[in-house]
């Protein structure tokens, strides 16, 4: 192949750096990771940040860090030159954040760059600038500072690509926060135009999370810890009353590095499919650790994404840990606590609700409360507390400890229903029960063949029926959990997902869906109302029920109000 008018030469050193840049030096968020990471393969405790103009100006990092000795520093400049990885075994199991040995030269051919270092080990310490020349004394303590200047200078193209000051800094941000959240353990600070934006010592990684993310997200978390093998997971997964409109708030690391990652991200989509609603983002903060020789992280000039040697094994770690995780009862999730809100629409009357309790221990709690007296030391309410009364036939009203406590009960019946209907599916028994006067319905032609077809699919998940006329469908005996409710728009719905996705999609990759369904189905409606035993009887079932801090479709079922949070609304003590 050939290109007239031109011939094939090398490109210059400084031409081959600025090419590099162009992957490696996004914006000035990009500058300030490579810097950061650096640092942090120095043996960091301590990195101080300082931003100008959004980081276009100045960016710099000051570490306390090994250092470099004299002889060192134009290596550290040149372009893959490293101390990090000497072998192709080494490059594929990379420990460290960096190893490619191309961020500095990089960054020098777009910018400004000085380096000032010194080892424990030097009487002083000894600066180089990029533009050339040979390192020089230099003040300061042991470690390294890295400045980087003008961002872009001599590319007054890609210059004009930067946004906003405001923006870039908040890019810088970003960057900052996840590198903070994968060390702990090393005391960070930030400045930007002289005023500090943050400032961290170290500490715990629960602690630095609150810091990071706000006090509510681990208020709203559930923990992780997971091992299989040489795999490990922990972290924090929020709950579904900590997902947000947008995916601002999903960080996961692999081996310390923050990634972007399609199993990944599966994996967690996967665990949080049937806890949230609508279009919600689920909230998380995950360290996933790894044998190095099982994955690839030379798979990006920009070190955020990588490749896992099995990644079908990746997945199913993954999303089994978190999924385990996300399933507490409503006695074990974590509180949600209410804010001020209107009520939903007022929903159709049902019928029945198969739920009841004795009253005993509810009459005799509300007995000594009405009497005035101390409840006994032993008689500590159980998480949900005992039902008040019953608001406008939608919500249930109870006191525990903290105060009271707000349930929607179409809500955790339909959560209780559906976790029941998965757990005797999978027992691969669902129990029948026969209803006294079949549940006829007019049906389609294709319905009544897809009835006498998957017979055994229906009777699976508990349904037995059969054709009552050329256009009529007959439901002669309905899942036990199922049997109070809308038998005929159960039916329906079961055999247009049979019909859509085949009796073996019904039952495996829609499963859930189908489930979730029929669930939704027997739970009982707005407007019904609930005597004593049967509203004690549901917040028993909640408290040992996996997942009921939220409907099948993500909504909350519960919230609670404290005695402060009350008191406060009435301005007691003010």
């Amino acid at each position: 192949m050939s290109f007239r008018g031109s011939a094939i030469r090398v490109l210059p050193d400084l031409l081959i750096s600025q090419i590099a840049a162009g992957e490696v030096v996004e914006r000035p968020a990009s500058v300030l990771k490579e810097l950061l990471e650096n640092a942090l393969d120095a043996g960091a405790t301590e990195i101080q940040v300082t931003l100008d103009q959004g980081g276009a100006r100045r960016v710099q990092v000051d570490d306390d860090g090994a250092g470099l000795a004299k002889e060192d520093l134009p290596l550290a400049l040149a372009r893959h030159a490293t101390s990090k990885i000497r072998s192709l075994d080494d490059l594929q199991a990379v420990a460290t954040m960096g190893f490619r040995g191309e961020a500095l030269a990089s960054i020098a051919s777009v910018a400004r760059l000085s380096i000032a270092s010194r080892t424990k080990e030097s009487s002083h310490a000894w600066a180089i600038r990029a533009e050339g020349g040979t390192p020089e004394p230099a003040a300061r303590a042991s470690g390294t500072t890295v400045l980087v200047e003008d961002l872009y200078f001599n590319t007054p193209a890609r210059k004009k690509f930067l946004r906003t000051e405001q923006t870039e800094f908040g890019h810088c941000e970003e960057a900052f926060r996840r590198v903070a959240l994968a060390r702990p353990d090393v005391a960070f600070s930030l400045k930007h135009n002289g005023r500090v934006s943050a400032h961290m010592r170290a500490q715990t990684p629960a602690e630095r999370a609150t810091v990071l993310l706000g006090r509510e997200f681990p208020e709203a978390s559930l923990p992780v810890e997971a091992r299989a093998g040489t795999l490990r997971l922990a972290g924090l997964a929020g709950a579904p009353q900590a997902a947000r409109p947008r995916a601002d708030a999903q960080y996961f690391f692999v081996n310390g590095r923050f990634v972007r990652d399609r199993v990944l991200s599966h994996a967690v989509r996967e665990a949080y499919r049937d806890l949230l609603h609508g279009d919600r983002q689920p909230a998380y903060l995950l360290f996933l650790e790894i044998d190095p020789r099982g994955v690839d992280v030379n798979v990006h000039p920009a070190k955020i994404e990588v490749r896992f040697r099995d990644s079908g094994a990746i997945h199913q770690f993954v999303m089994h840990a978190l999924k385990r995780a996300l399933s507490p009862t409503a006695a074990e999730a974590p509180i949600a606590y209410a804010t001020v809100s209107r009520g939903a629409p007022i929903r159709p009357m049902q019928s029945g609700l198969g739920l009841a309790q004795p009253a005993a221990a509810y009459q005799q709690f509300m007995a000594t409360a009405v009497a005035g007296a101390p409840l006994p030391a032993t008689e500590a309410s159980p998480p949900l507390g005992y039902a008040l009364a019953q608001l406008h036939g939608v919500y249930i009203l109870a006191q525990n400890e903290a105060g009271l406590v707000l349930v929607d009960m179409h809500a955790a019946h339909e959560r209780i229903v559906y976790e029941a209907l998965k757990s005797n599916l999978d027992a691969g028994k669902v129990e029948r029960q026969q209803l006294l006067v079949p549940a006829a319905f007019r049906a389609e032609a294709l319905d009544v063949a897809a009835a006498e077809e998957h017979r055994d699919t229906l009777e699976r998940l508990g349904l037995e029926m059969s054709a009552a006329g050329p256009n009529e469908l007959a439901v002669r005996a309905a899942p036990a959990l199922l049997a109070n409710g809308d038998v005929a728009g159960l039916a329906r719905d079961v055999l247009r997902e049979i019909r859509e996705h085949g009796p073996g999609g019904a039952l495996s990759a829609h499963r859930d869906e189908l489930l979730a369904g029929m669930a939704c189905h027997a739970a009982v409606r707005a407007n019904r109302l609930l005597t004593v035993p049967e509203m004690n009887a549901l917040l028993r079932e909640m408290e040992a029920t996996e997942r009921a801090g939220s409907c099948n479709h993500g909504r909350p079922t519960w919230y609670q109000l404290t005695m402060a949070d009350l008191d406060r609304l009435f301005l007691r003590g003010q």
